[in-house]
């Protein structure tokens, strides 16, 4: 059994973030400037009432988290002397929701289960990972979740 087959249905913690205002403001400014998200005064006025991170913030904390993660496993796959498998693109993801928002000082924390893996027969040594990933602030409340899928040699 690989060790990604050994982590099908365990849910993961990949690791938790504390947005700042300062990152959130120049993540924003950058890539979803809303007076919402780089603007603290126009914030207040707004549905959300208080500076926040733009959605795609969110996810981008979450992709580094899992890159880091999936690093780590590997490093220690690696020191056991076990197989290394190799991980592909990804076809997507489905289902991105942005629950409730990620305001300046919410520390969120990070989540991925391997639902499944799957072979592919139209690329021999290939398979096809399935996992639900989510992200929860300080109080247990559920900011964020998606499925994605990746390709990985096994």
């Amino acid at each position: 059994m690989s060790l990604l087959e050994e982590q099908v249905g365990i849910e993961q913690t990949l690791g938790s973030y504390t947005f700042s205002a300062e990152d959130i403001i120049r993540f924003a400014t950058l890539y979803d400037p809303q007076p919402f998200h780089i603007d603290p005064e126009a914030a207040k006025k707004s549905n959300f009432g208080a500076l926040c991170a733009s959605g795609w913030h969110t996810t981008a904390v979450w992709m580094k988290l899992n890159v880091q993660s999936m690093g780590e496993a590997l490093r220690q796959a690696k020191a056991r002397g076990e197989p290394m498998p190799a991980f592909g693109p990804s076809p997507g993801f489905e289902n991105l929701k942005w629950l409730r928002p990620v305001y300046a000082g919410d520390t969120i924390t990070y989540k991925r289960t391997i639902r499944a893996i799957r072979p592919l027969a139209s690329r021999p040594g290939w398979s096809m990972l399935n996992m639900h990933s989510s992200a929860v602030n300080q109080d247990g409340v559920k900011v964020m979740e998606f499925d994605s899928a990746a390709l990985v040699k096994v």
